[in-house]
């Protein structure tokens, strides 16, 4: 008899784990519902749309459902009414009780986006390009109480290149947790590993505050920064009183006054220098660092606050 799973999961990352779901359907596997957070208003027009992976749902013709909280009686019978065998969970954005994680027979599997025990937490993705990690990858866990404590079932490993941003790391890391989830469900030998005690990080959800760069910083480590945080919220400075975002940077050597302009355009650093690849001026549209010191957007000379 197939083994029921609960998919459970809202944005974009969560869906090549569903699809790749979909792909291995057979005779051992049976996606009976998908749980996801309620549709929401977005865009300039506010408009009431569903999730990415309700979207999915639906195109699949998979029942889904929505509830605003876990914590109501009724919410908990309707999820033990669908006996799930196992419930796979990818960024869904609420926190699953207990109860509802000891509802499937096999538990809850989360696919996090990183190398446990780094970068637990909310934002693993950004944390991990600012602070100059060399590698990352996904990891299927055992979801128990806690905050991504549980013990690891299977991981997957990716260098991080020298120009991912958030972005690109995202959809990379995205589809490692497609080919994840499938290599997990199709292991016959799988056995939970207990997540060492060393190397505890917290990947802190991002501050909007601390989008702002501070030129006495290296350029190396401001590069790292900038690519964290690209394409949002976006990593900014203010010139003429007005925000200008940095969504690409190059780390150049040079030496010159920290948040001053040069000659050619590059703003010095702590040590080295940024030269603007992509930036977005407040109320604009992204454009070409050269376009943009062309336009004036930036003097030599010029002093940028910190």
């Amino acid at each position: 008899m197939a083994q029921s799973i609960v998919f459970m999961g809202t944005p974009d990352f969560a869906v090549p784990a569903f699809d790749a779901l979909r792909a291995a359907k057979n005779d051992d596997y049976n996606i009976v519902a998908v749980y996801t957070r309620p549709p929401a208003k977005k865009g300039r027009g506010m408009q009431v749309t569903k999730s990415p992976v309700h979207q999915a749902a639906d195109a699949a013709g998979i029942e889904v459902f929505t509830p605003t909280s876990l914590k109501d009686d009724d919410e908990l019978a309707r999820f033990q009414a669908l006996q799930p065998d196992l419930a796979v969970v990818v960024a869904y954005g609420m926190i699953l009780p207990q109860d509802w994680l000891d509802t499937p027979r096999r538990g809850c599997w989360n696919i996090h986006a990183s190398l446990l025990p780094r970068w637990r937490g909310a934002a693993p993705i950004q944390r991990a390009i600012m602070a100059g990690d060399a590698e990352t990858g996904v990891a299927i866990m055992q979801m128990a109480a806690g905050l991504d404590t549980g013990p690891v079932l299977l991981e997957k490993r990716t260098a991080i290149a020298a120009d991912d941003t958030a972005q690109s790391l995202h959809d990379k890391l995205a589809r490692l947790g497609g080919e994840a989830i499938g290599a997990a469900l199709a292991a016959d030998d799988l056995s939970p590993h207990p997540q060492p005690e060393a190397g505890v990080t917290y990947a802190e959800k991002i501050d909007k505050a601390e989008a702002r760069i501070d030129f006495n910083r290296p350029a190396t480590d401001l590069d790292a920064h900038i690519r964290g945080l690209s394409p949002f919220p976006g990593a900014w400075f203010e010139a003429n009183g007005k925000r200008v975002k940095i969504l690409a940077a190059k780390s150049v050597a040079a030496d010159g006054d920290a948040a001053t302009v040069s000659e050619s355009g590059l703003i010095y650093c702590g040590i080295g220098a940024l030269q603007l690849v992509t930036v977005q001026p407040a109320g604009k549209a992204a454009m070409s660092g050269a376009d943009f010191l062309r336009g004036r957007g930036l003097v030599a000379g010029q002093k940028l606050d910190t």
